[in-house]
């Protein structure tokens, strides 16, 4: 599998979204996010996108140049138009004015409609971390979920993520989907050849399944749980939580009528609302307590966690975000690893855009 430095794949990236119509900004926003999803060990929501974005573009479902703008606000909320641009524009656009108004009244709430995916959680809520701040982000997806008990597919993935700082450990950073898998690891899963686990994935006629192709068939993912004897309800309601805040706040589709995030796939007709939607949060941590005082409790938590006895020598307590934090130091230092498969459908899509495999590796 070939490796590339972080600087040839950023730079893959932004000539690809600037051949496409993104300005230098919005450009380097999109790589830098990609990037990031691939530095931290999560390729489902890295390079694979890009020719889910050109595709959308091309089909006339995503701007590359929008006009991202506030629609409503008050001191502490806002809600923000996306104008159908890449989610991570309109995302970035929302966090930052999260954190803005946390800056000047102690929290911050931003909803965001008309948008489109917006690449993975975690990337939004380290910002606030970064300012002393607690950060949240959640989004909801095209819907290939089926409620507890459901054939229909009725929601989306819709992650979660919630970071906050420490002094001297790293920041926390918990960033989850509600179902057991995302739609773009069912995808890598496919393209390598492996078989889903039991309790991701079920078949249109609801029964459980290991095949990772199944969603082309009117299959459905389960929400986490798996199943009503394995608390998939409860799955349910945080997936459904996240639909509410990104959609019912902001005016975006809910549930079935999110449009899907690859091209070929049609939007439903009839969608009550404009695109699909996102959420923000940032509080500031010494609107509670100093700042340093939090940070320091909380890396006593971290290490108290991190040393509770384990069932296995092997074992141990994984602290969210540890795992992310070892494959950035990794591929950093050695090179992010990129499928042939995956490669194949950059230069693909490249081409499709009027760009060669040199311009790609020059």
């Amino acid at each position: 599998m070939q490796r590339y430095t972080t600087d040839q794949l950023l730079g893959i990236v932004r000539k690809m979204f600037s051949k496409a119509g993104c300005s230098t900004r919005d450009a380097d926003t999109v790589a830098d996010m990609l990037v990031a999803a691939e530095l931290r060990g999560i390729p489902s929501h890295g390079l694979m996108r890009v020719k889910d974005y050109i595709g959308l573009w091309q089909k006339g479902r995503m701007n590359m140049n929008p006009n991202v703008k506030i629609v409503h606000q008050t001191p502490s909320t806002a809600t923000v138009d996306a104008d159908l641009s890449p989610g991570m524009i309109a995302g970035k656009f929302a966090m930052q004015l999260a954190i803005e108004k946390a800056e000047q009244v102690g929290s911050g709430w931003v909803a965001v409609r008309n948008s489109n995916h917006f690449g993975i959680a975690g990337y939004y809520t380290m910002m606030a971390a970064r300012k002393d701040m607690i950060g949240f982000a959640m989004t909801n997806a095209n819907a290939l979920v089926a409620p507890t008990f459901s054939l229909d597919r009725m929601l989306g993935t819709n992650p979660i993520a919630f970071s906050i700082p420490g002094n001297e450990e790293p920041i926390f950073t918990a960033d989850f989907a509600t179902t057991p898998i995302a739609r773009g690891k069912l995808e890598l899963m496919e393209k390598q050849g492996k078989a889903s686990p039991h309790g991701f994935v079920q078949d249109k006629n609801g029964v459980s399944s290991t095949d990772p192709s199944v969603l082309r068939d009117g299959g459905a993912i389960l929400p986490l749980g798996g199943d009503f004897e394995h608390a998939s309800h409860k799955g349910f309601c945080m997936g459904a939580m996240v639909d509410i805040l990104s959609a019912i706040l902001s005016g975006a589709n809910f549930g079935p009528f999110v449009p899907p995030q690859v091209a070929y796939l049609d939007p439903k007709p009839g969608a009550p609302g404009e695109g699909l939607g996102h959420f923000f949060g940032a509080i500031r941590i010494d609107g509670f307590r100093p700042a340093n005082e939090v940070k320091e409790y909380m890396d006593l938590w971290i290490r108290t966690f991190r040393k509770a006895n384990t069932s296995a020598e092997a074992e141990r307590v994984v602290i969210p975000g540890e795992p992310e934090i070892a494959k950035e130091l990794d591929y950093r230092k050695n090179g992010i690893p990129v499928l042939p498969k995956v490669w194949e459908e950059l230069v693909a899509t490249a081409v499709s855009i009027g760009l060669t495999e040199d311009d790609l590796n020059n």
